[in-house]
């Protein structure tokens, strides 16, 4: 029976750290007005008939906090590159230089740092109702076991304590992109 309530505790941590985990992904392409190469992560580009993730066909390095270097694996791609980064709809505008591609990152707005709290915000939520989720599917497994009352009242407290602890490391995470995305 222990081995059972252990079980579900760490594979409850485990989803809750997921979440996190995602949450944290998501953030890092949110831009705080520095050039960072995670910036480019979801753009996808046609090459040789086949939708390809950026990474996979050119190095995005950060030369400077404002700018963005694409150096294409294969020149051909340039102009599909090119494509790829127009198509994935982030607001900047790539510069074809004939070698490779150059993104300058343009500097935000107040209203556009607002937005991005706020979609930031609105990510952590989602990963505050992941790990609210994965706390009512431990407790509904708990009690699936056979387990005396205080035995599953305590096996509940420390579902809470986890969620209590993945909840605080979300907040955490949110505040430090909130500080990262308003200080100029």
């Amino acid at each position: 029976m222990e081995d059972e309530v252990s079980f579900i505790l760490e594979s409850s941590e485990e989803s809750m750290q997921s979440a996190v985990v995602h949450l944290e992904d998501h953030l890092s392409n949110l831009r705080a007005g520095k050039a960072n190469p995670n910036m480019l992560n979801g753009v996808m580009v046609e090459y040789y008939g086949a939708q390809t993730p950026l990474n996979q066909v050119a190095n995005v390095t950060a030369p400077d906090s404002q700018t963005l270097s694409v150096q294409p694996f294969d020149k051909s791609a340039i102009p599909e590159i090119e494509k790829g980064v127009h198509a994935a709809n982030l607001g900047l505008n790539p510069m074809n230089n004939g070698d490779s591609i150059i993104i300058t990152i343009p500097t935000l707005t107040e209203e556009r740092r607002k937005d991005l709290v706020r979609k930031a915000k609105s990510e952590a939520e989602e990963a505050k109702v992941g790990v609210r989720n994965d706390r009512k599917s431990a407790n509904n497994e708990l009690k699936k076991l056979e387990l005396s009352e205080d035995a599953l009242k305590a096996a509940e407290d420390d579902v809470q304590k986890l969620t209590d602890k993945f909840t605080a490391k979300i907040d955490e995470t949110l505040t430090h992109k909130e500080k990262e995305i308003m200080t100029v």
